[in-house]
């Protein structure tokens, strides 16, 4: 197999608040060669690196908004956070576990930290990522997966060196836990000094990797330090994460959907004409109600 090689590491963006309860470092679509076209199907990462967050008695968060178009998923790393949409999904997710929710065909939500969590406050951490969906699919009802991480599939590293949490996709015949629309793959590589793991993903997917603890060092070449994103060519299949740091690494590849994108705030189509019908949907109370 050919050898995928890094294209560029890329440090995060100064960090800005989405509401009041997520500190955000935006890699996409808000980095050079990382708008939403190149990156497809992953059209929004951001990444709340490590922040103490005070007690507070009112939970911080984000109220009320709509989605249409595309999945959010939500990987809980430090904290707790609770959701609820208007499909009827919700739930509260802490360390290890992941929120994903299908907004399709249009959905109301909000997202908080967890009201007991909220209380004492603490160390916060979180990945929220978006997920494109084809054409036909963004027509489907929303839906919400509420994955806890002693449902997520494990692979263990070899000599006992750590694992890696396959949350959707598959890895060396390791199935994912969630169900997606199209080809992708999540993994939490969490691993310790010395550790070393191949990954192969198909040619031509959009292919990146978030160091979320520690540093690791691809394909014996390329260091990516910790809160970095190494951001992988599109060609060839495999590569090597060699961990130089005890790590914590999210390995993301995905099939480009090669669809055009009109992306107008929360609502992510296919044209023009589609966004204006969802605005005209949201406003007339299609995405259901809540409180």
């Amino acid at each position: 197999m050919k050898t995928r090689k890094i294209k560029r590491v890329v440090s995060p963006r100064p960090a800005h608040f989405v509401g009041d309860g997520f500190r955000v470092h935006n890699f996409i679509p808000g980095m050079p060669d990382m708008d939403m076209q190149q990156m497809d199907p992953f059209i929004m990462f951001d990444y709340n690196s490590k922040f103490v967050f005070p007690p507070s008695q009112i939970p911080k968060g984000v109220g009320i908004h709509p989605h249409k178009g595309f999945e959010t998923v939500t990987i809980a790393y430090k904290g707790r956070v609770e959701h609820a949409d208007s499909s009827g999904g919700g739930g509260i997710i802490g360390e290890g576990d992941v929120q994903w929710m299908t907004a399709a065909s249009g959905v109301l939500h909000k997202e908080f930290h967890e009201t007991e969590w909220s209380k004492t406050g603490g160390e916060f951490q979180m990945v929220q990522l978006w997920v494109n969906l084809k054409s036909q699919d963004k027509k489907t009802p929303a839906k919400y997966q509420s994955i806890q991480n002693a449902q997520i599939a494990k692979f263990p590293l070899a000599d006992k060196m750590g694992f890696i949490e396959v949350i959707a996709g598959e890895h060396k015949g390791t199935k994912g836990t969630a169900s997606t629309f199209s080809p992708v793959h999540l993994l939490n590589l969490k691993a310790q000094q010395g550790a070393k793991e191949t990954f192969s993903f198909t040619s031509g997917y959009t292919t990146l990797l978030l160091v979320l603890e520690g540093e690791v060092k691809v394909n014996s070449t390329d260091i990516v330090p910790v809160d970095h994103v190494g951001l992988m060519e599109k060609e060839g299949e495999e590569f090597v994460i060699e961990v130089t740091k005890d790590a914590v690494v999210l390995v993301l590849s995905g099939e480009p959907l090669n669809e055009p994108i009109a992306h107008y705030g929360p609502f992510v189509m296919n044209t023009e004409q589609e966004l204006v019908d969802a605005v005209n949907d949201f406003n007339l109370g299609k995405f259901g109600q809540m409180i």
